[in-house]
């Protein structure tokens, strides 16, 4: 298969199915922006110019114009819907709004549709009032700025050591000027490169350290705005619980802000799981419209160690919980492009739905440019594009919707990216080239030393002008992002005009790479945001082994092992989607927030809603339920039954109507919705009796709480029983087997079961060829590819199955 063939909807669609938010989006597309998709390039040049139209149409023939303009500069601001500018235009021509600082009328309705779009922006980050207050800034600039001005910076002192200001090297230039803001108040500035972050922390803080109340501030963003790099948002409990790099290492009370400017323009970001104290965004990378306008969310615990020193104007309290107000803005507001605010959330979800489609729509046509741009070679076999990202698109929680990356010749030198972007100017393609306000970012992926920086000064190199290659190495690069509105045909426009200017002829394909890129784009597409464990070649590390204890050694002939950090294979991933029913065995398998993503998700009850297992009905065994992620489907299968569906409505939320119910499994009460009378006829008409499918209520959580080494943990729970994932070792159903022969009667004839029916008999989800019998007791702590899995219990027997389990946890 060619490139050609390969820069299709339908290779697009097979490698990805989140496109578009229904079946009317080539329909919104033509209502919504019609400005960019049919510009009359020929006639305007004509009249620009004073050509004649036929030396424009010469002109125009020779660069292949497209039918209108590719939008592929989202990352730097997304267009807005027309819907947008003429709600917002009726409303402030139809309504009176004055200066909210008056009584009057005209000024209270201001006052109040400003408060209420207040109140819309914390909604939108699923917050209150109550938890965090919105200021609104002049943009995200701003934003950075008045948290520099306002923190209670510490100098240090003979007894204690002063403020830190710490930041991401991988900062937009907003948050590295800060520290121009601390440097003449005695403030460590200190740059923290994503290695660090990463790889240096401590399982918890001191505890003589909470006495230091001295102020920290660190910086980081949600995302890259130079790779599209998604940071982990879970680092800022970290930061602030001192248990990782650089704030274990100071003592003093450590504070976050978040630069989430570029993260929320195709994200949700959920403050009620990343407790940001300060966290800054700017509306006009979120809608387009309007520009000049942005906001830092405050977590009111944080708000009152802001000390801000200068007040001009009219000012306008932004909100606190309780009676206590702090007056943070200056002057009035720009109360007319607060309202347009309202209109962009209007507009965002009346087109997407929710920020979950935007994510899944951008991600797809990202990866897929990704996927074809880096498996693009020239006709000798070199490869067209060199890639500036970590990863290979594997989720939308770890890669954003941007691509950056230059473009090679068949010699494999770099094309200087002023080339590429007057090219891409003439066929009407508009991508974003240089360094992107990132100095530390471009540094770091296109190797730039400090003293290349300053030489390429020197050489007369500035931010943003044409001087793309200094002495053949490059000083920036392009870049290409998506929007909300993105379409397929902008990606194959992008990709086409590439293999056209700039892949020497004839245009190939490293078709193993593809491969290869196609199968994780398939396994991406699989886990719905969530990590793969593999079976293929899958490999086991234990990471530590406690002392075996005499009950584990009686009567099972265990020797100790001395095979501390042994490599085992993992042989088999089982999932049992409907609890009780049958197995279903996969390759390579999402592993998700309960566990193996659809494990135990469902289970079947009667018609009084008590559960159903194989010891109170024994057909449920007959039962083979699959789950076809592609279809977004749950089959229903048994021998002499027709095979039907259920929708696995993963991560969505409830719709109107949907009956909820209470069950109980282990003792626990779960919250639970029924699937359905099809399924329910179904299920009674092979167990002959009445009985309805239920699943988990999607928002419902389950915790499971155990001691691990001293420490409590606590893991959510689909509708297993105990832990998230069962896991049984060959070499113990081995011995097991051994055991129940040398205990059978000689006149039984063969052994009454062979080591995949015992296995079977375990109903595990992970299987492993592992050295000695029941070694695995001993295990705290296990490795699965990069997913850790700890041990909650050792030989721990429930007393519903009667089974022998080995429960871990990710």
């Amino acid at each position: 298969m060619d490139f050609h063939q390969l820069c299709t909807f339908e290779t697009f669609q097979q490698l990805w199915s989140h496109y578009g938010y229904g079946g009317n989006f080539p329909d919104v597309i033509e209502q919504e922006f019609r400005r960019i998709k049919g510009n009359d390039r020929v006639g305007c040049c004509a009249e620009v110019t004073g050509r004649s139209l036929s030396d424009c149409l010469h002109y125009m023939a020779a660069v292949v114009l497209s039918t209108g303009a590719t939008y592929l500069d989202h990352a730097a601001a997304p267009l807005y819907p027309e819907s947008l500018v003429r709600d917002y235009c009726r409303d402030i021509s139809t309504n009176v709004y004055g200066n909210p600082h008056s009584h009057n009328p005209s000024s209270r309705l201001t006052h109040d549709t400003v408060e209420g779009v207040r109140y819309r922006v914390l909604q939108h980050f699923n917050t209150t009032p109550e938890e965090y207050s919105v200021i609104f800034t002049s943009g995200c600039t701003a934003a950075l700025k008045l948290v520099a001005e306002s923190f209670p910076w510490r100098p240090p002192t003979e007894s204690e050591a002063g403020s830190h200001f710490c930041y991401l090297t991988d900062s937009h230039t907003s948050v590295v000027g800060m520290r121009g803001l601390t440097s003449g108040q005695g403030v460590v500035a200190l740059p923290v490169s994503p290695l660090e972050l990463e790889n240096r922390s401590k399982d918890e803080a001191q505890g003589e350290d909470v006495i230091c109340e001295t102020p920290h501030l660190f910086c980081y963003p949600a995302q890259s705005n130079f790779s599209g790099r998604r940071y982990p948002l879970s680092h800022v409990k970290s930061i602030q619980a001192r248990c990782l790099y650089p704030a274990c290492d100071h003592q003093g009370r450590w504070f976050v802000l978040l630069d989430a400017a570029s993260y929320v323009s195709c994200s949700s970001l959920n403050l009620q799981d990343c407790p940001a104290d300060f966290i800054s965004i700017s509306f006009y990378k979120m809608f387009g419209f309007p520009t000049g306008l942005g906001a830092l969310l405050v977590r009111n615990d944080a708000a009152g160690i802001l000390k801000k020193t200068y007040f001009g104007g009219g000012t306008a309290a932004a909100y606190l919980s309780g009676e206590d107000y702090y007056v943070f803005e200056d002057g009035t507001v720009a109360f007319l492009d607060i309202i347009a605010v309202n209109h962009g959330f209007e507009a965002l979800y009346r087109i997407t739905g929710s920020m979950h489609n935007i994510q899944q729509h951008t991600f797809g046509l990202a990866r897929y440019s990704y996927v074809l741009l880096s498996s693009l070679c020239h006709g000798n076999g070199r490869p067209v594009a060199q890639m500036y990202t970590e990863g290979q698109f594997e989720s939308p929680i770890t890669q954003g919707a941007i691509l950056n990356f230059n473009l090679m010749d068949s010699n494999g030198q770099i094309i200087g990216y002023s080339q590429v972007d007057r090219m891409a100017s003439l066929y009407n393609i508009h991508v974003r080239t240089g360094c992107f306000c990132n100095t530390g970012a471009c540094q770091s992926f296109l190797g730039i030393t400090n003293e290349q920086m300053k030489r390429n000064l020197q050489a007369g190199h500035v931010c943003g002008d044409s001087i793309d290659l200094v002495d053949g190495q490059p000083t920036g690069s392009i870049r290409v992002s998506f929007g909300y509105m993105s379409t397929f045909e902008d990606c194959q426009k992008f990709l086409n005009f590439v293999a056209e200017c700039f892949v020497e002829k004839p245009v190939t394909v490293d078709q193993e790479r593809m491969q290869k890129l196609k199968t994780a784009t398939t396994a991406s597409e699989a886990s719905k945001e969530y990590p793969l464990i593999k079976v293929t070649n899958g490999e086991i590390y234990k990471v530590e082994e406690k002392k075996p204890t005499e009950a584990s050694l009686k009567g099972f002939g265990h020797r100790d092992s001395n095979s501390h950090g042994e490599a085992y294979t993992l042989t088999n991933i089982y999932i049992y989607p409907i609890k009780s029913c049958g197995a279903y065995e996969v390759h390579d398998w999402p592993v998700g927030p309960l566990g193996l993503l659809y494990d135990r998700g469902w289970m079947v009850v009667n018609e009084n809603g008590v559960c159903l297992s194989q010891k109170r009905e024994t057909r449920l065994c007959l039962i083979r339920p699959q789950v076809h992620l592609p279809s977004n489907k749950l089959l229903l299968q048994a021998s002499g039954m027709d095979t039907i569906s259920v929708p696995l409505e993963n991560n969505t939320q409830l719709h109107t109507g949907i009956r909820v119910c209470h069950s109980k499994v282990c003792g626990d009460r779960v919250e639970t919705v029924d699937c359905g009378d099809e399924a329910a006829s179904w299920l009674s008409d092979f167990l002959g009796q009445p009985c309805r499918l239920i699943r988990q209520r999607p928002d419902f959580t389950r915790e499971m709480k155990k001691r691990l080494g001293g420490a409590t943990t606590s893991s959510s729970l689909s509708l297993v029983n105990e832990a998230q994932y069962l896991m049984i070792n060959h070499a113990s159903v081995e011995l097991i087997q051994k055991l129940m022969s040398s205990r059978q009667d000689d006149s039984e004839g063969d052994q009454l079961l062979d080591r995949q029916n015992v296995i079977s008999r375990f109903r595990a989800n992970l299987v492993i060829a592992g050295v000695e019998p029941f070694e695995e007791d001993n295990w705290s702590h296990l490795i699965i590819g990069s997913t850790r899995f700890m041990v909650t219990s050792r030989k721990l027997c429930c007393s519903h199955c009667s089974v022998r389990w080995f429960p871990c946890t990710a």
